[in-house]
């Protein structure tokens, strides 16, 4: 289980130069994560994905994200995602805690 507290901290530090969270926030390098749990990789409108992020055709969730986030490019070989990962498992579970909460429409 995560802490959404400690989630925000991870998101501030390591995602927030390339996502938005907040619903009709703005794509960055990134996209916007609103609506992000539940949703399919490479679908968020108006954010260009690469064809590998599009066509990797698994729906984002606890364990999806646990695994991408570790190491995106080996997750989705081809992503344009030039983040080299998070190791510390306690930092995955916390930033998707606070993805799970941030990003819900």
């Amino acid at each position: 289980m995560g802490d959404t507290a400690k989630g925000k901290k991870v998101f501030v530090q390591r995602c927030s130069q390339c996502h938005t969270v907040e619903k009709g926030g703005k794509h960055k390098t990134g996209p916007n994560l609103n609506g992000l749990v539940g949703r399919k990789t490479g679908q968020a409108g108006g954010f260009t994905y690469t064809e590998a992020n599009k066509n990797k055709g698994i729906t984002w969730g606890d364990d999806t994200l646990f695994t991408y986030l570790e190491n995106p490019k080996k997750y989705i070989p081809g992503t344009k995602m030039v983040f080299a990962g998070i190791k510390k498992k306690q930092e995955r579970l916390d930033l998707i805690a606070y993805l799970k909460e941030s990003t819900s429409s």
